[in-house]
């Protein structure tokens, strides 16, 4: 009988970062936050927010995004989704620091619409988003090329998902391409088949393919994956030169868990009850709801509900449970779609104790976690956001 001997197993790079052992500015995780925080049992954490923010005044606007815990967005003077954020940041050219209550890419996008001189926080540098780490400017600098190679690179025009990184989007500005949130995603794609005969649509193969079959009349077939894992993309030239849209092989780790059964059961549990989802769900998910729409979409919907209505909401847990507190008095049922637990990751690592960090670092005049994008990227990604912006 042999001795099994021990295996000499180095864990690789990514898997560092997952552990948040290693550190990457340009990536969307995996990055530790430096600093002593506060214990999170502190019982005083609120007062001393409140404290700091006082103490700071007019020179910090603090900025929550929808999916933020409620002990967080309490203090942001404005909530919203990535886009609505970053335009209300640049709004704001008196503010001297942006506290940017979301994750990494929203605050690289926040840096680039505003002034040099407003200084972009993101109080937890782990704070990332698992999209737009699908999608790195190696692995889509290598899929042009193999676009070009087929032949088809010349009629395609890249569209990028608001949640990518500032990389991304200044590869979108550079090839001629726009960013597109989930709320203008069919104007954005209106705008790329005027300009050329295909898309490359990144980083949410999704949204991508929901806008064009559910809003655009394409058909599945018209859709390919591009699967930067796998040589050549994992698809042929053939298929690149047929299709219309080519998606990149990424997705939300959210709305990808809800799924058909999902619908189903919630559909057997609650007579009546209205589904509605955002376009980041799986294709069928989307085709078997009733009402599909963007963040903010979800929100005016509930709003403008009738008293006793049932919904069941395919989103971010922290929004649903918030939506559904707010409208407990009006006889709203509102339930997540999903029989799982899910909040997202990421988005739940900015919590109140990096808050009261982040914040009272910025009164005594030291400032942490910034983000800064450089003036290249920036010039490049600039141009894409600003051709959405000039979107009709």
């Amino acid at each position: 009988m042999t001795t099994a001997q021990p295996l000499d197993v180095q864990p690789t790079p990514l898997a560092l970062l997952l552990l948040g052992r290693e550190a990457d500015p340009k990536s969307e995780r995996g990055v530790e936050c430096p600093g002593d925080l506060p214990s999170p049992s502190d019982p005083d954490l609120v007062e001393r927010a409140r404290a700091a923010k006082a103490r700071l005044g007019d020179k910090v606007f603090v900025l929550g995004h929808h999916y933020q815990r409620d002990e967080v967005i309490q203090f942001a003077d404005v909530t919203g989704d990535s886009f609505k954020l970053a335009r209300e940041a640049a709004a704001r050219p008196e503010a001297e620091y942006i506290v940017f209550c979301g994750v990494h890419f929203m605050a690289e996008s926040a840096d680039i619409l505003t002034a040099d001189d407003q200084q972009v926080v993101l109080p937890d540098l782990a704070a990332g988003c698992s999209m737009a780490d699908m999608a790195t400017a190696e692995q889509v600098a290598e899929c042009w090329d193999v676009l070009t190679e087929a032949g088809v690179a010349e009629l395609t025009v890249p569209v990028s998902y608001m949640n990518s990184s500032a990389d991304i989007k200044a590869f979108t500005g550079r090839h001629g391409g726009t960013i597109c949130t989930s709320s203008n995603a069919k104007r954005a794609l209106d705008w790329a088949f005027e300009q050329g005969e295909k898309v490359l649509f990144l980083p949410d193969q999704h949204l991508g393919r929901n806008t064009a079959v559910r809003d655009m009349g394409m058909s599945l077939e018209d859709c390919v994956v591009y699967n930067p894992h796998k040589p050549g993309g994992g698809v042929s030239p053939e298929e690149l030169r047929a299709a219309k849209m080519i998606l990149w092989r990424g997705h939300c780790s959210v709305h990808g868990r809800f799924s058909l059964e999902s619908v189903r059961d919630v559909r057997e549990r609650i007579p009546g009850v209205n589904v509605l989802v955002h376009p980041e769900c799986k294709n069928e998910v989307v085709a078997a709801a009733d009402f599909v729409g963007s963040t903010e979409y979800i929100i005016k919907a509930l709003e403008a509900a009738p008293a006793g209505s049932k919904w069941a909401i395919g989103t971010e847990l922290n929004l649903v449970r918030r939506l559904a507190n707010r409208f407990a008095d009006e006889d709203k049922e509102i339930v997540f779609l999903d029989r799982t637990v899910c909040f997202c990751s990421t988005m739940n690592r900015i919590d109140l104790p990096h808050l009261v960090w982040a914040l009272e670092s910025l009164a005594d005049g030291k400032t942490v976690n910034r983000i800064q994008v450089d003036p290249e990227t920036e010039k490049f990604a600039k141009l894409a956001l600003e051709r959405m912006l000039a979107l009709p």
